[in-house]
């Protein structure tokens, strides 16, 4: 454990990346180290975007990425709380709350399920904290038809309420009288036309096989190139997703060799799927890898497979394109 802090300890010098910086934060928190800790909480609190009295931080100023942006500010308010924080640290970290909680949908999650885990452990750091065995408050949500009230105290402050609004269009005023914490949420509803794709990402797959063979387990191998073109200088994680056609696998040896190739940060073996985990595709270089597969069982009237490319953070720039066998399609 001493030798890995020290070694994280080497990479303060460049705090370029905000992401790294406040997973930084989290870890020297846990370890004790306040003093590398308050260094790097020095450098997050300077790059921090405070909007409204609002507390968030994102990887880059051109940076789009809720999801990100989430997780990182998560990591702080965690970095925060998690060292006997004093009444300026509480007030410090409720405006970080305040932006995390309008975040949420209204399912309670967010963008992902990675920052929905770390965000949610962040909030109920946070809700220990400022937790208050006594109190009751009375909401009132005043509309164009009337009004609506919800009743928050001891027996039922981990209820979720909800009731529906009257009115969609119209003014509306919210008000609570009390002195327990609540937090509320506005969900609207709406249609709108389906919006033309736009992605950034791109994926094309050429398959090779040698149809003379006469091998009992035929061999097929796919030539994968990855291109990002979008307006960044590179992406976030992007997922490689790699379904195998009807009674194939993919060969041990072939997974072992992907999984070293370029750029490639892990390789998982899911069912019928081989998901690449490819760190970042840089801006208008495509990049190349292959993967080898090995025919199990024949099967009949084999049908296409697909393979699709998305940015972890942002799974609707995505893009897929189907691959076959092409000794059967002969």
């Amino acid at each position: 454990m001493t030798k890995s802090l020290l070694c994280l300890k080497k990479s303060i010098n460049d705090l370029s990346n905000t992401y790294t910086t406040a997973l930084l934060a989290y870890v020297f928190t846990l370890a004790g180290d306040m003093e590398t800790r308050a260094h790097l909480l020095q450098h997050l609190d300077s790059v921090a975007l405070d909007e409204g009295g609002f507390l968030h931080w994102s990887q880059t100023a051109t940076e789009t990425s809720a999801s990100l942006s989430v997780e990182i500010s998560s990591y702080v308010l965690l970095a925060k709380l998690s060292a006997s924080p004093t009444a300026e640290d509480l007030g410090y970290s409720s405006r970080i709350v305040r932006w995390l909680t309008g975040q949420q949908n209204h399912y309670g999650g967010f963008s992902s399920t990675q920052d929905t885990v770390v965000a949610l452990q962040a909030l109920a750091l946070y809700s220990t904290l400022v937790f208050s065995p006594e109190g009751s408050s009375t909401v009132t949500v005043q509309s164009p038809s009337g009004q609506l009230t919800f009743d928050v105290n001891q027996d039922n402050k981990l209820l979720y309420q909800e009731k529906m609004l009257q009115d969609v269009t119209g003014k509306y005023s919210l008000e609570v009288k009390g002195s327990a914490c609540a937090s509320m949420q506005l969900s609207l509803h709406y249609n709108i036309p389906t919006p033309t794709d736009v992605t950034t990402l791109s994926v094309e797959v050429k398959p090779n096989a040698d149809c003379t063979s006469e091998s009992h387990r035929p061999r097929l191998t796919l030539t994968l190139k990855s291109l990002y073109s979008g307006e960044e200088n590179s992406t976030n994680m992007v997922i490689l997703d790699i379904k195998m056609l009807s009674g194939f696998v993919p060969h041990p040896d072939s997974l072992k060799s992907l999984q070293r190739a370029l750029l490639v940060d892990r390789v998982e073996q899911k069912e019928d799927h081989v998901l690449v985990y490819i760190r970042e595709l840089p801006k208008d270089i495509p990049i190349n890898h292959s993967l080898e597969l090995v025919q199990e069982v024949p099967v009949q009237s084999l049908k296409p497979a697909v393979v699709q490319i998305y940015d972890y953070y942002h799974p609707s720039d995505q893009a897929e394109t189907e691959y076959i066998y092409p000794c059967a399609a002969a």
